[in-house]
């Protein structure tokens, strides 16, 4: 089994990830880690934070003279911002009263966190429902998909609409790498520079009413094989299981497979994927040469029946507006019950690139898992063994 935790709050000294169950003889360095973790830092929209902190990853177990061990692997990414906060966030008493945060924000887990673990100061909350978390949850997807480019599996992410700006998807190329690599180039990871523009336009808009923006963007995971996930219980399902980690993500608030909510409106006649068969002279993905099922169209999104069936895996999210505004909306003190405009505890516009890159790292890291328990193996080689035999088997088909 391939699990993960994270620990650590947004203002604390560190956070870290810890990876249990990955196979031992996976090449692993700083820097592959290192150029996600930068990744999601970016994007226009983006809060003043993001000069402070400049996150890099240390491995603190697991990993021995650049490969892993088969060992619980743990990482650390430092806060750099810790010092300005050692006192209101020591783990140990302090000299002097530190004033509590009492008025809860909308949107936010503020209130409802206080109440269920019985809080007076809702910094206990706020700090750890942040989504600086996402930057452990970046590093571990990270070592996810250097597993899966192992095996021929790539993920990618690009934001197809802004603050009801969408992508010209008409225009665009249809193969997932060339969106992917568009979108790296879009300062809101956007393939379309059109819609790009439009997009940071509408951004500076809100900016200057004191509001923000939310989106969408889509994941693609191609080259994973048929069968991963089962369809024999609800909890093995991979549609479900990748609804459940992007819908992890804070301010996620719909998830789609394929076609999604579009399915519900159109004839059953255009949503179905045609299967077919060819010969084919070269291997596709991973098909052996020479065989080939295939589907002219993919509205399933690469899942039927809770499996992978063999087509890019497709899935797409909705970011919500970032919550803390820069004109807050009213709240209540807990303790005066008295009415206030909510605190500002962070100060990004739009968030959505961001977004996406984290959504990589959560669906790579589902795919991990789903791989690793249907082919086992303690080391790489292993894995690779019971895969290569799997794909043996698929040759009779």
């Amino acid at each position: 089994m391939l699990r993960y935790l994270t620990s650590g709050e947004s203002h604390g000294k560190c956070l870290v990830a810890t990876i249990e169950g990955m196979p031992s003889g996976l090449s692993l360095s700083a820097s592959d880690v290192n150029a996600d973790l930068a990744r999601r830092q970016g994007g226009y929209g983006r809060g003043g934070r993001q000069k402070i902190e400049k996150d890099t990853v240390e491995y603190i177990s697991g990993v021995r003279h650049g490969s892993t061990l088969g060992s619980p692997l743990a990482m650390l990414i430092e806060n750099r911002d810790w010092a300005n906060w050692s006192e209101k966030m020591a783990s140990g008493p302090v000299k002097g009263a530190v004033e509590a945060v009492t008025k809860p924000r909308p949107g936010h887990a503020d209130l409802a966190g206080a109440m269920k673990y019985f809080f007076t100061d809702v910094r206990n909350v706020l700090e750890r429902s942040s989504a600086r978390e996402t930057a452990a949850r970046v590093a571990v997807g990270a070592v996810a998909k250097k597993l899966l480019k192992e095996f021929g599996i790539e993920v990618y992410s690009y934001v197809t609409s802004i603050g009801g700006v969408e992508c010209s998807w008409k225009k665009l190329s249809s193969r997932p790498d060339a969106l992917h690599e568009a979108a790296e180039g879009s300062e809101v990871r956007c393939p379309d520079a059109a819609a790009s523009k439009k997009m940071i336009g509408r951004i500076d808009e809100v900016r200057k009413a004191g509001d923000s923006l939310g989106g969408t963007f889509e994941v693609v995971i191609t080259g994973a094989p048929p069968g991963l996930g089962s369809h024999v219980h609800w909890d093995r399902k991979l549609d479900a299981m990748l609804a459940m980690a992007l819908m992890s993500i804070q301010a996620i608030k719909g998830v789609q497979v394929g076609m999604g909510f579009k399915a519900a409106l159109t004839p059953g006649s255009r949503v179905h994927d045609e299967i077919m068969y060819r010969k084919a002279q070269k291997k596709r993905g991973w098909w052996p040469a020479g065989k080939a099922f295939f589907r002219p169209t993919n509205n399933a999104g690469g899942i039927e029946g809770g499996m992978s069936n063999g087509e890019d895996i497709r899935v797409s999210a909705a970011m919500k507006p970032i919550p803390t505004l820069y004109k807050p909306l009213r709240s209540v003190d807990m303790i005066t019950k008295k009415p206030y405009e909510a605190s500002i505890e962070r100060s990004d516009i739009c968030a959505v690139p961001a977004a996406s890159v984290v959504a990589e790292a959560v669906s790579a890291f589902t795919i991990a898992a789903a791989f690793v328990e249907k082919f086992g193996g303690d080391s790489v080689k292993e894995l690779s063994r019971n895969y290569e035999g799997y794909l043996k088997q698929l040759s009779g088909f």
